[in-house]
């Protein structure tokens, strides 16, 4: 472990800031030398292999009141830190409580660690995405996004209980109610949403937008109501809804790879009707090739806040009541004090609902 500025940093994070500056394609490349010396003098990697993120108790309380300020400053720091020197400032600390998946080697959030990860209290005088350049909504595949999806993948992009999570999540009253119309964003051959669901509320309306026609016209709970649409043509694209057209927008293991999200988050709130929710589902399993800069070489926890940034910043007072669940698989493991880790793909949810007018 090494000590900068009384902030306790693991190989792990300074290794994750390295591979994360090495997603921009215009990085200052000085910045990236440093972060790579960084991790290779400074960080001792534990021989147990305990090389996750530790923050000892008496330090915690310490800095708990920076947390809030880490997430949407290490954005800024990563994307557009300028000079011949890397620094890190007080406020950057990792995640409180986080560990390496012994086989995945992936840095994982505990228990209570993603639902705790917002800030109670967004201020819009440090939104992250003000001075961002269009290279942290880079990919590496620029190839069109009609290319890439034009043979449909009849498949589940997560493992089976992931899957069930999801789905048993979105039947619950946490998302739907009685009536609703519902839109399934960047939506597949699936949506997830059981046809016991959708008789249990009646739905109005179950609505899907996608790339792919075949796969969209194979999900039988559209009941052929869908758009075959790309959102990354252009950044003023326009969904093709009116006004308040429904109670729900779900979007499903796909906000890593919008190239213009927030103008995408401005037009749901269009269509949602006021009071309405977005349920924004997303894993750490990806198409490497097809996701945002700004997204790879992120912890999970530095996604959820990049997902509920992406709700509070695009418009100011148009989402309230951001929150994040994790709806992760966890079972008790030997070793780690009966702390209950994830199993399988990780799975977690950022919700927001429209402002009333």
């Amino acid at each position: 472990m090494m000590k900068v500025d009384g902030i306790v940093l693991g190989y792990a994070f300074v290794s994750s800031l390295v591979s994360a500056a090495g997603a921009f394609t215009t990085v200052n490349l000085q910045i990236r030398n440093n972060l790579q010396h960084l991790s290779r003098t400074a960080c001792t990697v534990l021989p147990t292999g305990d090389d996750h993120i530790i923050e000892p108790s008496d330090f915690q309380d310490q800095h708990r009141e920076h947390q809030d300020n880490s997430k949407r400053n290490l954005l800024k720091f990563l994307a557009n830190g300028v000079g011949a020197s890397v620094v890190l400032p007080s406020f950057v600390s990792p995640a409180l409580a986080m560990y390496t998946d012994p086989n995945s080697k992936i840095l994982l959030p505990s228990e209570g660690e993603i639902q705790s990860s917002l800030p109670t209290t967004w201020d819009k005088d440090d939104n992250p995405f003000v001075d961002l350049d269009k290279s942290s909504f880079s990919r590496l595949d620029e190839t069109p996004d009609t290319k890439f999806y034009q043979d449909p993948r009849f498949t589940e992009h997560v493992d089976e209980q992931a899957v069930q999570s999801m789905t048993n999540f979105i039947a619950s009253n946490d998302v739907l109610k009685e009536n609703d119309s519902v839109l399934d964003m960047c939506s597949s051959w699936t949506s997830h949403i059981s046809p016991s669901t959708k008789a249990k509320y009646n739905l109005e309306r179950v609505a899907g937008l996608g790339m792919n026609e075949e796969e969209l016209k194979s999900n039988s709970i559209l009941n052929n109501d869908y758009t075959a649409v790309d959102l990354n043509t252009k950044p003023d694209v326009k969904l093709p809804y009116d006004d308040e057209s429904f109670n729900v927008v779900l979007c499903q293991l796909s906000i890593d790879y919008l190239i213009h999200p927030l103008n995408i988050m401005r037009e749901v709130g269009r269509i949602l009707k006021p009071g309405g929710k977005v349920i924004i589902i997303f894993s750490n399993r990806l198409f490497l090739q097809k996701a945002v800069g700004l997204w790879t070489g992120k912890d999970d926890v530095d996604h959820v806040y990049t997902v509920a940034s992406y709700l509070n910043y695009c418009q100011d007072g148009l989402f309230t009541k951001i929150m994040a669940r994790d709806l992760s698989v966890r079972e008790k493991k030997k070793g780690r004090g009966g702390e209950r880790m994830v199993v399988g793909d990780p799975l977690y949810a950022v919700i927001g609902e429209k402002a009333s007018s």
